[in-house]
């Protein structure tokens, strides 16, 4: 088996190099059944899972031209997650059977292994966002902090107006705390990263789920390499796979940066893999939920991984928020 990381984007992706046809390649039907909608029907079609893929990826697209009310920069849509016991991780009895499962794609054992032993932790209640932050957020911190380092998929530094409600991704683990800490000042309020734990937590229910959904990967939940978009799609356009908390797009479309630096479980063991050789003096900092770059093994909630400096790790990023006690 070939070490994925030294194959080119699209051997690692398992594509051939011929071109591949997607289901967004043409719009012109589901363009022509919205022409006459509202904005405020475009924000409800884009997350209406009984609207075909096309139709809510239409729908998305005409709101980032038209402005998406979804999105507000200063007032992001948290959900409030409330104190919890929970259990996280994985059984190490559990991990061959989940490498086995996936090493047709290149998964490796010590990948897995990362995930156990399972333990269990507390959760402090806590905010966390419903949607990874878009391009259009991104944006207006650019303008008003002067930040200078611009996002790498931005091509010569221009905007892409015509993903605005997308999440925005190819950053680095620094641009997103600068970012956390522009929101914090502009609004007062005590944004930042969320923990690894905290992320798990929501994106399972706090009851040990597979995946934000369910037990098993279903095609129609997420933007995972599965589906052959090839692309990042409109926040919340998989509305069947929000998590039980109502939280959006916790598996596929971008990964998403944690606080956590990563360290073994309680129990466990260093596992000295790819990203933990790229710098042995610091951890990488773990990231979570998978991306429409990758195979849907790195959508499951327990999987642990991090950013590779190579394209097709497509790295976001989504806000958590300390509540402030009277």
């Amino acid at each position: 088996m070939h070490d994925i990381n030294q194959l080119s984007d699209r051997e690692a992706m398992g594509m051939e190099p011929y071109f591949y046809a997607s289901e967004l390649d043409n719009l012109d039907a589901a363009m022509a059944s919205l022409s006459r909608c509202a904005v405020s029907d475009l924000a409800g079609i884009v997350e209406d899972e009984h609207r075909p893929l096309t139709v809510r990826y239409a729908a998305g697209s005409l709101l980032a031209l038209h402005g998406d009310p979804r999105i507000n920069t200063l007032a992001p849509a948290m959900v409030a997650l409330c104190e919890a016991d929970v259990v996280l991780g994985r059984d190490v009895e559990q991990v061959d059977g989940i490498w086995q499962e996936y090493a047709a794609v290149g998964v490796k054992r010590e990948w897995i292994a990362k995930e156990a032993p399972a333990y269990r932790c507390r959760i402090k209640r806590f905010n966390l966002a419903k949607y990874c932050v878009t391009h259009q957020e991104y944006r207006d911190f650019l303008l008003d902090s002067r930040y200078e380092r611009l996002p790498a998929g931005w091509s010569f530094g221009k905007y892409p107006v015509h993903l605005a409600n997308h999440p925005v991704n190819s950053l680095a683990l620094e641009d997103c705390e600068a970012y956390c800490r522009w929101l914090s000042a502009k609004t007062q309020r005590a944004f930042r990263l969320p923990t690894e734990a905290e992320w798990e937590y929501a994106a399972s229910g706090g009851v040990r789920r597979e995946f934000p959904w369910g037990e098993s990967y279903r095609r129609d939940c997420a933007n995972t390499l599965e589906l052959g978009l090839l692309t990042t799609t409109p926040v919340g356009m998989f509305p069947k796979g929000n998590s039980a908390f109502g939280l959006a797009d916790m598996a596929g479309n971008v990964e998403e940066f944690t606080a956590t630096p990563y360290l073994p479980y309680p129990g466990g063991e260093v596992v000295d893999d790819d990203l933990f050789r790229l710098d042995e003096q610091t951890p990488y900092r773990v990231a979570r939920g998978g991306s429409f770059t990758r195979h849907h093994d790195l959508a499951r909630c327990t999987r642990r991984h991090g950013a590779y400096p190579k394209a097709i790790y497509v790295m976001g990023f989504r806000l958590a928020e300390d509540i402030k006690t009277p």
